[in-house]
């Protein structure tokens, strides 16, 4: 059995779509998936790219895939890349897949300059937790996090959802 980690390419992006909605499947969220070909073949692929995306094989054909985009660390002073998803088809686990795709998103990181890697996972995933442990991951408990989305995200820009005056660009001063 050969495994193979390929960059992803536009041709790529319904099978993109499809390792998505199985992941989404495994974490109870399918429901959540809006995302569309369309959608990914644009960030992804346009003119200014928000995500790169790596292709697992195995024997030609598709196994897997890690989804990633690029972050920075103030404290450092120095990018980083954030792994949004890695996902291994579920019959082809423990052959290695998913150990080849992190180690590429790790010499990635590398190759880009970059100081770090990090990524999330579910507390209930105890098989991926168990792999990343293995693989030399650290738990940051003291750290949680944190996200605007859909209404959330309209009130606190349009400023009608923070209980605060809205503050426009150029108005440090009278920022609170």
């Amino acid at each position: 059995m050969a495994i193979t980690i390929r960059p992803a390419t536009a041709a790529d992006v319904g099978e993109i779509l499809r390792f998505i909605k199985a992941l989404a499947l495994y974490e109870r969220g399918l429901d959540q998936v809006t995302a569309t070909e369309e959608g990914l073949l644009h960030d992804g692929f346009g003119p200014k790219p928000f995500y790169e995306c790596l292709i697992a094989e195995l024997d030609g054909k598709p196994a897997g895939f890690a989804l990633y985009f690029f972050n920075y660390s103030t404290w450092k002073g120095q990018p980083g890349i954030y792994l949004e998803d890695l996902f291994v088809e579920p019959e082809l686990r423990g052959l290695g897949i998913g150990k080849a795709l992190l180690k590429r998103v790790a010499a990635v990181t590398i190759q880009k300059g970059c100081q770090r890697l990090q990524w999330q996972v579910l507390d209930w995933n105890t098989p991926a937790i168990d792999f990343y442990v293995a693989m030399g991951g650290e738990f940051m408990n003291e750290w949680r996090t944190v996200r605007l989305d859909d209404e959330a995200l309209q009130r606190l820009a349009s400023g009608t959802g923070d209980g605060t005056p809205e503050v426009l660009a150029g108005d440090a001063e009278s920022a609170p």
